[in-house]
């Protein structure tokens, strides 16, 4: 009965356009390539940054500053992203869930609307895609070199199977995706998922790159030797850089040849100098990483100037959420801070879009689908959560968002499962501090407490106001905004309590 529901849905999901007129769509998406590392955002890391392809698309198109996901883990923001559904519509909360391959998603729209529909590289949705013509798949998080991927004929749900292929995976994933292009109809247009593994942890990258940034000392940010969390009223450790140094030295102890570039010691060290240490490491190998995207990016962008496709053809960049770079002493993602959170988002398409344009709009994950099917000239399912962002790329009678709605849901004691909102100017976070029985979560409840930031006066958000008297009003109207778009992202589970 569902996937019956689900056909009469796509029958009534009607494009308007003529078929030669809609565009191709090329979504290329890399795994926590967090915009301190783009160097179209700024930031003190922006002159070492390796990016022809971004700034192409910079220059050719609209750079989004204000990009959140909604869910800042990599399954449950991959799973938004096609559905234009919060993690609890889509059942897909935390990193052991899978996507229901019979649920609804902006492919299987697209190609019952006349695309050639592919995606090749990361899906890490555990259950076999559904709306593709074509795909080539890691299984699960996949390796950076000679990786295994899986097709139709060797598909086998979960993370393990498929077909080894020699190479370093972002390489293998560019010419993969070109390969795909090279068999299309040209008479029909194109949907094409690029997705890539890097910069996930190891941060590993192609030999070309190993002398990137060689002997470069980076700038530090100044939060980097944030060691207590209590010096910004902060309540919780997180996930330090240090989790790094232990990594790397016990794979140099046990030569597993995990990570790139060991062998790695600290002894010796002091802790600030174990930090530093660890820092100037992980930048190096995080950079020469995302080069290796962005190689691929140009490599594609030249294909397609070269067939003469490229001024039909949006192209989206962007990452599935962000990464913290040593901010408070952190890495890894998951948090409602900004670094973390916001989602780095460059779209061009030369036959409608200004150039060299920036907007900073609220804008979600869950409004990537809709904006997809707006260009194709198709309307959107009443499933989809989010809204079409169109207008506002073109300046055009735009819809704006006042506020964003926020849950990460993986509970763990170090990272506590959490919500929140966010406005132009401030946010408010709610650590509820419960597992609340979803799969993958520790469930040893931590104390509830809550977070408040001014984004203009500290946009770094280095100090929790949530007790300053002078934000009293502000923080009222916030926690009140809060039950509302809660509600209004239908998420009912957890009654969210009075600041005290």
């Amino acid at each position: 009965m569902k996937k019956l529901s689900l056909l009469i849905l796509l029958f009534f999901l009607s494009c308007d356009k003529n078929e030669l007129d809609r565009p191709n769509i090329l979504f290329i998406m890399s795994d926590d390539h967090t915009s301190q590392a783009w160097g179209i955002y700024g930031g003190i890391l922006q002159d070492y940054v390796k990016n022809d392809g971004i700034k192409r698309l910079e220059k050719s198109g609209v750079v989004l500053d204000n990009m959140f996901c909604t869910n800042a883990i990599c399954v449950p923001s991959r799973a938004s992203i096609l559905t234009g559904q919060y993690s609890h519509v889509n059942g897909v909360y935390n990193l052991p869930d899978a996507l229901d391959p019979d649920s609804l998603n902006v492919a299987k729209i697209l190609k019952n609307n006349g695309y050639q529909t592919s995606i090749v590289g990361k899906w890490h949705l555990k259950k076999e895609p559904s709306g593709f013509d074509y795909y080539k798949v890691l299984p699960g998080q996949g390796l950076y070199n000679d990786p295994y991927f899986k097709t139709k004929e060797n598909w086998e749900d979960g993370s393990r199977g498929g077909k080894k292929q020699k190479g370093f995976s972002a390489d293998i994933i560019g010419d993969s995706s070109i390969e795909w292009l090279k068999k299309i109809d040209n008479t029909r247009p194109f949907f094409l998922m690029t997705h890539f593994k890097a910069t996930h942890e190891p941060f590993d990258y192609p030999e070309r790159n190993k002398d990137l940034n060689k002997n470069m000392v980076f700038p530090e940010p100044s939060s980097l030797y944030e060691f207590d969390p209590l010096q910004s009223g902060r309540k919780h450790i997180g996930q330090i850089v240090e989790n790094l140094t232990e990594r790397w030295v016990n794979d140099t102890k046990n030569n597993t040849g995990r990570y790139p570039g060991l062998p790695f010691s600290v002894d010796g060290l002091n802790k600030k100098e174990i930090r530093s240490k660890t820092y100037q490491k992980f930048i190096g190998d995080f950079l020469k990483s995302g080069a290796a995207i962005d190689d691929n990016i140009v490599k594609i962008l030249d294909y397609l100037e070269k067939e003469k496709m490229i001024d039909n053809t949006i192209i989206i960049y962007t990452s599935d959420q962000g990464y913290f770079l040593g901010e408070h002493g952190y890495m890894d993602k998951r948090w409602f801070y900004e670094e973390s959170a916001r989602m780095p988002f460059v779209i061009s398409y030369p036959n409608e879009l200004p150039k060299e344009k920036r907007i900073d709009d609220l804008i979600l994950n869950i409004d990537i689908p809709s904006l997809l099917l707006d260009f194709a000239g198709i309307s959107q399912p009443d499933s989809f959560q989010g809204y079409s962002f169109k207008n506002n790329l073109l300046n055009e009678d735009k819809k704006s968002r006042d506020y964003i709605y926020y849950r990460y849901w993986q509970h763990d004691i170090k990272r506590p499962a959490h919500l929140g909102i966010r406005s132009k100017n401030f946010k408010l976070i709610y650590n509820y501090g419960e597992g609340l029985g979803k799969s993958g979560t520790n469930q040893t409840k931590t104390s509830p407490n809550w977070e408040f930031y001014d984004l203009i006066l500290d946009p770094g958000e280095n100090m929790n106001n949530i007790n300053n008297p002078i934000y009293k009003d502000k923080i009222n109207l916030l926690h009140s905004q809060l039950i509302i778009e809660k509600r209004k992202a239908k998420d009912f589970e957890l009654d969210i309590p009075d600041i005290s």
